[in-house]
């Protein structure tokens, strides 16, 4: 794996009330103790299409950056959804129909990368320099 700076995982502080109050957490729907095995099982799903440790370091990033890995995420200014953030129209060129699945989310997303920048890293070095991909 490369070098990178992450950013800094952020604590959670909870603070419960005297009595038996239960305090859940929630994330776009899931609860904190359910996202985060989820998250590490779309990283799995995908890692497992790499050869190079090097190039799925890159589809982390992007993707860390585009969506925190949440299938669910919506850009409130377009059509972009889900782990890859495609638009409408993108998800077309996948030739898999838009979707809450966040396996075939993945697919479609290392098809369109394949095919529009050939690599996980060229597609997070345009991303870098455009902010979108």
């Amino acid at each position: 794996m490369h070098a990178h700076s992450r950013t800094p995982r952020r604590t959670l502080h909870l603070l419960t009330a005297t009595g038996a109050t239960a305090v859940a957490l929630t994330v776009a729907g899931q609860s904190v103790a359910q996202a985060a095995p989820a998250k590490q099982a779309y990283k799995d799903h995908a890692a497992s299409q790499f050869r190079s440790a090097a190039q799925f370091d890159c589809l982390d990033q992007l993707w860390e950056a585009e969506s925190n890995w949440n299938p669910t995420a919506q850009n409130p200014t377009s059509t972009a959804y889900g782990i890859a953030q495609f638009l409408d129209m993108t998800w077309a060129t996948t030739g898999i129909a838009k979707t809450s699945d966040p396996y075939r989310q993945i697919d479609a997303g290392l098809i369109y990368i394949d095919e529009r920048y050939d690599t996980a890293c060229d597609a997070w070095a345009f991303h870098q320099a455009n902010n979108w991909y």
